[in-house]
């Protein structure tokens, strides 16, 4: 678990003349790239520059599998020159290493690095098809001149690119890194925001992919390989091509049984617990954390550490329900309070360890943070389950939706009396709002009733009422919200999504049985977007290890076969992941309302934390700055502050998120 950077400039093939001045500027990019990532890699640091002066490596090392010299990177591969910057984990590594030692490899360390090197050797690049784990790697082969960035399957790893101009030449140069801050750090890449990310951030709370909340830079999605190859002998530019690897299972594609759900998933969470560093479990007392928790309570030789956070706001504090499951586990257990005051002091930390906004990343920095001083390298957390054995509530609200839309008036494929319906319900929506806006002077509701005609617009639409259901803000808020730069990037967006992903995450869920189908969109969206980015950042900023062995893509595909009615009866028990993982635990300890691990914010924003959330709000300048109507902003967070009904904490929380990070990096979008 590392950080990564480079620099990809025009192939050659290793006999051209470089300038040296040229050689010099994108190495010291890279430098700077990397030196902006230290805190993902204490262990160490590399740099690699190719023979012909076209390719700089970097790398910041978290060393987790072999903590010898001999696995440090970059690493380069001696017969085949091949060389590669690698963030993450292989967890079947010693599986293929052995089938590499068969076909007559033979390894100088213990390392996934070099397993991953000599796999290319002996498969090339669709050797990535044999791993199983958490990686982003950029990977440099001489014969073919070509780097191959490459992301798992699940996306648990990141991977951002940008393309610029070289500073002399004028031409092509790729830079990559683990993180968009990084990118930055490069003093290259314009502070600029992306007007359509604004907009995709007002309606999620974070930025959905492939594009970032940088103008220019962008995310490689997940299992996606980008080749950056070559011909010198044509004269022509780099050529980029992108090709997906892997995709995730219909519920179709095979069946499986309970019994393979439990053999995976004790097999997946054995895998994870490989590590030359001390390692231990989130524990929330949750289903989630708690299956993970006790599998590697079993599959551990010695007792596992689990660790929690508790709260000083007993109303949000859980911390007695993860000691329960830690004394049945018998596990060797940390709880750590976080009070209101601790939590103002370590703020500014936390919200250092934000990459892009996102109102939700400072609770795992939280928690990985305890973990961290409590000793541990590796922490095993329980994200995924409740995506894939149905633990939200919509799992339940969506279908429910879909059944009602069917006996709205018009509903049915009527060209015209869709529009109708559409229209009537956008003409109601427009009016309230104006009401409340310009005569009340206050935000309407944002929840429920309040997006009561979002819901209508939606109707018979799966991806549609998705996408409402999550929204931060109704249609009319969003508008409101926003400058005019970002209203006309909402334009362009379809439900808050990219054109482009809105109709890949359709095709994705078409002809799949409905509640696996729900399945695929949390995992694209509120996993693949934004909790797998948050606890990668979060985690990384403190050097801890963060795995999801219910995220192993292997699993995913097992679970996905499993019959409907058996993986996701009764609703919201996840009745299944209990029965494979928590046989030997109390029921009693778990049959009570969900939760979740949830800071209390919506508290302490009316505390002590108000007066700075106040002053930001108070910014007129900066929200103009970031692409919003600074009055409007105001407006939205006196509602919040006046207790206005139907305004969560995580809508003045988004915004004021927005607001500091922009501050912070001075990114801005007039810049």
């Amino acid at each position: 678990m590392c950080g990564i950077a480079g620099a990809v400039r025009g192939l050659s093939d290793g006999r051209q003349e470089r300038s040296g001045a040229h050689s010099a500027n994108v190495v010291s990019l890279v430098e700077r790239i990397s030196a902006a990532q230290d805190h993902r890699g204490p262990d160490g640091s590399g740099l690699w520059v190719s023979s012909g002066q076209d390719i700089v490596f970097a790398h910041r090392r978290l060393a987790i599998i072999d903590l010898s010299e001999a696995a440090a990177q970059p690493m380069v591969e001696g017969e085949s020159g091949c060389a590669i910057t690698f963030n993450g984990e292989i967890y079947n590594f010693q599986e293929i290493r052995h089938d590499l030692e068969t076909l007559g490899e033979r390894f100088r360390s213990s390392s996934d690095t070099e397993v991953i090197l000599r796999a290319y050797k002996q498969w090339g690049i669709d050797a990535v098809r044999r791993f199983r784990g958490i990686f982003a790697f950029a990977l440099w082969d001489p014969r073919a001149r070509a780097v191959h960035l490459v992301r798992d399957q699940m996306g648990i790893k990141p991977l951002y690119w940008t393309a610029i101009r070289g500073q002399d030449s004028g031409e092509e140069v790729v830079l990559f890194a683990s993180e968009v801050r990084a990118l930055l750090a490069s003093g290259v890449v314009p502070r600029r925001l992306e007007p359509s990310a604004v907009a995709s951030y007002l309606f999620h709370g974070f930025v959905v992919g492939p594009g970032t909340i940088v103008e220019g830079i962008h995310l490689l999605p997940a299992a996606t390989i980008l080749s950056i190859t070559s011909d010198p002998a044509s004269h022509r530019p780099n050529t980029r091509t992108m090709r997906q690897y892997w995709r995730m299972p219909s519920s179709a594609d095979r069946k499986t049984t309970v019994a393979d759900v439990h053999d995976e998933l004790a097999n997946t969470v054995r895998m994870q617990l490989v590590s030359d560093v001390p390692l231990g479990v989130f524990l929330s007392g949750g289903v989630d954390s708690s299956a993970v928790a006790a599998l590697a309570a079993k599959a551990a030789p010695g007792a596992v550490h689990t660790f929690t956070i508790g709260f000083d706001v007993p109303a949000y504090d859980e911390a007695r329900y993860a000691r329960q499951v830690a004394e049945a586990i018998k596990s060797r257990h940390t709880s750590v309070v976080l009070s209101e005051q601790s939590f103002q002091e370590q703020l500014p930390d936390a919200f250092g360890a934000i990459d892009q906004p996102t109102f939700d990343a400072i609770n795992t920095y939280f928690v990985s943070r305890a973990a961290r001083n409590a000793g541990m390298t590796v922490a095993l957390a329980g994200t995924g389950g409740d995506e894939l054995f149905g633990g939200y509530s919509s799992y339940v609200d969506l279908p429910r939706a879909l059944r009602a839309g069917s006996w709205l008036p018009f509903a049915a494929a009527n060209g015209a009396g869709r529009r109708a319906l559409d229209g009537a319900a956008g003409l109601g929506a427009r009016l309230a709002s104006a009401f409340c806006w310009r005569v009340l002077r206050r935000a309407p509701p944002q929840t429920r009733w309040g997006k009561v005609a979002d819901v209508v617009r939606s109707v018979n639409d799966l991806l549609g009422l998705y996408q409402v259901s999550y929204a931060l803000f109704t249609r009319e808020t969003q508008t409101v919200l926003a400058s005019a730069a970002v209203r006309e990037a909402q334009r362009t967006q379809e439900l808050g999504l990219p054109a482009d992903v809105a109709e890949a995450w359709r095709r994705r869920i078409e002809g799949s049985e409905l509640l696996h189908a729900i399945s695929l969109l949390e995992l694209s969206s509120f996993v693949g977007e934004r909790l797998l980015r948050d606890t990668d950042t979060a985690s990384m900023a403190v050097a801890l290890e963060a795995r999801v062995p219910l995220l192993d893509h292997v699993l995913v595909e097992t679970v996905a076969g499993i019959d409907p009615v058996r993986r996701f009866s009764p609703p919201r028990k996840k009745q299944l992941l209990r029965d494979v993982a928590l046989s030997g635990l109390d029921p009693a300890i778990f049959d009570r309302p969900k939760s979740g691990f949830v800071l209390p914010i919506d508290t302490w924003a009316r505390q002590r934390l108000q007066p700075q959330m106040q002053a930001t709000f108070d910014d007129a300048a900066l929200a103009r700055r970031v692409g919003l109507d600074a009055e409007a902003a105001q407006t939205l967070w006196r509602s919040f502050t006046d207790g206005r009904r139907g305004l969560y904490w995580s809508r003045v929380w988004a915004i004021y998120v927005l607001l500091s990070w922009c501050q912070t990096h001075d990114v801005t979008l007039s810049a």
